[in-house]
């Protein structure tokens, strides 16, 4: 005998398993992200990309200045750090910054899915970009106090440095080195193609990420700042994506920053991403907060230390693995932002004396030197 389907039957079945396919596609399109590490980088200074000239109208050179300590390795560590020398200086200094927004497509084969921080909106109804803008990484909304000491109502990297010197800024009640409030330069794309980056779930939240490599992404980058006439040494170009990992063999890079060229004549510049979903590596501002900190106190990432976890004065690096991925919450004009700690330079060996209360890191979660020391 044989059977007959109605074609009404027929057509909804159709339907059916199109429908399945779909939602196979679907969930095969947003896989989970084997083996994820929370981390940051730092790349290797581009000696051969040094700025061709310093000191024509508008390039002035970053300011800068030089210090040293003996280790506890018997060692002396020479270090270059943003600002003015605190031992000798009670002035602000301010460095102006540039936000460059990066949107990142990706197409059929890896995601269909465009993370852009210009549209992508935070709880408090502002943009990505304004929301950073509106953190104490620019705004001067909140008093750190740490232990018994006030270190001001100022930035956050600011209070972190003036607590990283704590034994002259005491004296030195004016010293400070501040951002300046960013300007925002135009967002640029990057098309994401396939054997480079896709959309995942988010391994340390919801939602989703998008992927994409370190060096093809460092490569836009500097295609991006030749093009800019404002990018000049004497600023921090700081580029901006939204729930992108960047990766390097495996996931998820947070961050990182680098220079073209050495002291005094180099560019420095930094990258962080600020991921959207509550709890998840990255979130708001942290890694921006951790990359901020390291580019003050390593600009051009070549401040050698005698530390078997860290071979160059990288205060971000030790405690991102901590609870919150390091990042404690301050709130400021009623949205929470995640601030990740910081080390002093007690922390590589300098004499702790040197830091307030003669902490090893800005919240008192580190008790002991880096190992090596």
């Amino acid at each position: 005998m044989t059977n007959r389907f109605p074609l009404n039957m027929l057509l909804a079945r159709l339907v059916l398993m199109t429908f399945a396919g779909l939602t196979f596609a679907q969930e095969a399109q947003y896989q989970d992200i084997i083996d994820a590490k929370p981390m940051f980088k730092t790349l290797p200074n581009h000696l051969e990309l040094a700025p061709s000239s310093v000191g024509t109208a508008g390039t002035t050179a970053l300011t800068l200045w030089s210090g040293s300590f003996i280790d506890l390795t018997k060692s002396k560590i020479t270090y270059t750090m943003v600002g003015t020398n605190p031992a000798v200086s009670n002035v602000s200094t301010t460095i102006p910054v540039y936000i460059i927004p990066i949107k990142m497509v990706y197409g059929s084969t890896n995601g269909s899915r465009t993370f852009d921080p210009l549209t992508a909106k935070a709880s408090n109804g502002l943009s990505v970009i304004s929301n950073i803008i509106a953190s104490p990484i620019f705004k001067k909304g909140v008093n750190f106090t740490q232990g018994s000491t006030n270190l001001g109502t100022t930035q956050y990297v600011d209070a972190f440095q003036r607590g990283n010197f704590w034994e002259y800024v005491q004296t030195h009640t004016g010293y400070h080195v501040l951002l300046g409030t960013p300007t925002v330069l135009p967002e640029q794309t990057i098309k994401v193609a396939s054997t480079l980056g896709s959309v995942l779930n988010n391994p340390f939240s919801t939602g989703l990420v998008g992927t994409y490599d370190i060096f093809s992404f460092d490569s836009k980058l500097q295609t991006i700042m030749k093009n800019f006439t404002q990018v000049h040494p004497g600023v921090l170009p700081l580029f901006i994506t939204y729930d992108i990992y960047l990766t390097e063999g495996g996931c998820c890079i947070g961050g990182y920053h680098s220079a073209n060229g050495t002291q005094p004549g180099g560019q420095t510049y930094a990258y962080a991403t600020y991921v959207g979903s509550p709890g998840a590596f990255s979130q708001n501002v942290s890694a921006i907060s951790h990359e901020i900190g390291e580019w003050m106190d390593d600009p051009f990432v070549n401040n050698k230390v005698h530390c078997t976890d860290n071979n160059v004065l990288e205060v971000g690096d030790p405690l991102e693995g901590r609870s919150n991925y390091g990042a404690f919450p301050y709130t400021l004009n009623g949205f929470t932002y995640d601030l990740q700690s910081l080390v002093f330079i007690g922390y590589f060996g300098a004499p702790r004396a040197t830091s307030v209360h003669s902490w090893l890191a800005f919240q008192n979660d580190e008790s002991s030197v880096c190992p090596g020391q």
